[in-house]
């Protein structure tokens, strides 16, 4: 029997990454291609289907193909997954009407969701649904579509998330996984797993909705138009894939109950397996990937973007260094963080530069650094800004264990967990271990993997997850452990303190 091969492409914030792999799991190649967001307004994070997604999307494969020798004949399956949630309207031909509303790092439905709570009831939505509505929610921002954009709600036909738009070019398919979309709720019945008729009165018509599928399902098959374009062969099974932190937690080895994932990228997105379904009011929860788990979810707004926006505008000769030929811009950081201390000689951050997602939900939450002195250096701001991501972990896990929820197993996974002196505070602050996989692939090693499911190379998502292995284990030192607990304790303060004056500062940037 011929081998067959498996391909996986996620679509992230700022890059886009494709693995093909064996039925053995073992990788192929891998490619990545980076872009950007548009932030046109603030609390506005968009990016272009066509010129972003499926761009991405078309080169990867290309690459894939021409450098790996594997025929396009001899890939089985296909599996995609994207940021997510979000929201791409169509209209009748399929074109995309504006730039992709990307997930809760976008805050511009605030009212709406007001709007929606005022309708159906904030109490009646939880008591149904078991949701709080906050930006995470394509709900709200399908109303803001029909309060501000009228021209554009005219005109649409269908609603897509990233992933359902890339298999949609691909099969023409129009298709949402029970995880994904977890995220309409309360338009989606995250009890009957269907969408609710009644509330898409209040919405958008049904008929603009994709099919609601398991992950695994086989959506459709690549089509002759997206065969041309991408070089896979016509008729290749796809699946209808799903978020990329579901496949990254895949990739990650999320196997048994009770493992919690998490994923350090652009932002920072947990995922615990679950026996049962969970009513909270601080995190999202619904189905997981197959019958019989359940997911509570959350995130926060902000990590690798923090590092991010840090490099570009504060470290100018650690890109020149790398730019001649030295060290890697982060890993210069990284080193100049380890000079400082634990609490970063007295200074504590908030790291709410796009708002907080879980357990706040507060889209009006800003970035603080307190504490500073004319001896503080650019170490001490680099560190506080890492420890504050560590902080933001330890009050999610604080809230999970205070609704109950127990994590048994914690897996970091992501581009951040490469910084291992950044997993050692987390591990500190937290005082929680962390198990890091072999492989450091993502989600688009989920991606195939979830593929292989789809076209029984796998039998469950639950074996294709326990092929994982985790020899790193990054265990939190006591004595650190207790020299943060004061400066976790006034980074719970600062927020209740000082969210009044961030909501004002909030309004006075969205005045003209």
């Amino acid at each position: 029997m011929p081998k067959q091969f498996l391909l996986g492409i996620d679509i992230g914030t700022y890059s886009s990454k494709g693995v093909l792999i064996d039925e053995n799991g073992r990788l192929i190649a891998s490619h990545v291609e980076a872009h950007g967001i548009d932030l046109p307004r603030p609390g506005w994070v968009e990016q272009d289907a066509d010129a972003v997604w499926w761009r991405d999307f078309v080169v990867i494969c290309q690459w894939l193909l021409a450098e790996s020798g594997v025929r396009a004949g001899d890939i089985a399956a296909v599996g995609v997954s994207s940021t997510s949630p979000c929201l791409l309207p169509l209209d009748e031909d399929g074109r995309p009407l504006r730039p992709g509303i990307l997930y809760g790092i976008d805050t511009r439905a605030t009212r709406e969701i007001a709007e929606l709570e005022a309708i159906f009831g904030r109490q009646a939505l939880f008591d149904r649904y078991g949701v709080t509505l906050s930006s995470q929610h394509i709900a709200p921002k399908i109303r803001w579509l029909q309060n501000h954009e009228p021209h554009v709600w005219a005109r649409t036909r269908l609603l897509l998330s990233g992933t359902g738009y890339v298999v949609y070019r691909l099969t023409g398919a129009a298709t949402i996984d029970i995880y994904d979309v977890n995220a309409y709720a309360p338009l989606f019945d995250n009890h009957a797993l269907i969408w609710d008729q009644a509330v898409a009165e209040q919405i958008a018509p049904l008929a603009w909705l994709p099919r609601i599928t398991w992950t695994c399902e086989i959506a459709g098959a690549v089509h002759a138009e997206a065969a041309a374009v991408t070089g896979l062969a016509e008729g290749t099974p796809v699946i209808t894939g799903t978020a990329d932190a579901a496949a990254e937690a895949i990739s990650a080895g999320l196997a048994q109950m009770g493992d919690l994932m998490v994923m350090y990228g652009s932002s920072i997105f947990f995922i615990l397996k679950h026996p049962h379904f969970v009513r909270s009011r601080h995190f999202w929860a619904g189905p997981f990937l197959e019958p019989g788990a359940y997911a509570v979810a959350g995130g926060m707004s902000t990590a690798g973007s923090l590092t991010r926006w840090f490099r570009d505008h504060f470290a100018h000769e650690e890109v020149a260094a790398e730019r001649a030929g030295g060290a890697n811009a982060y890993a210069a950081l990284a080193a100049l963080a380890a000079s400082s201390s634990a609490g970063a000689n007295g200074l504590v951050a908030l790291p709410y530069f796009a708002g907080e997602r879980t357990p706040l939900h507060d889209p009006d939450a800003r970035g603080l650094l307190i504490g500073l002195t004319l001896s503080h250096t650019r170490a001490d701001m680099y560190r506080a800004l890492l420890e504050s991501v560590g902080y933001g972990i330890r009050h999610n896990i604080d809230i999970m264990s205070q609704e109950g929820i127990h994590p048994q197993r914690i897996l970091a996974v992501g581009g951040g967990v490469q910084n291992l002196a950044w997993m050692q505070m987390v591990s500190d602050i937290a005082g929680i271990e962390q198990h890091i996989p072999d492989q450091q692939i993502g989600a688009s090693y989920g991606d195939a993997l979830l593929a292989g499911v789809g076209v029984r190379l796998f039998p469950t998502i639950t074996a294709a997850a326990g092929l994982i292995s985790h020899s790193t284990i990054i265990r939190p030192m006591s004595a650190i452990t207790r020299r943060y607990q004061p400066f976790y304790e006034l980074y719970r303060e600062l927020y209740t303190q000082t969210a009044p004056a961030m909501h004002k500062l909030s309004e006075l940037a969205r005045s003209p």
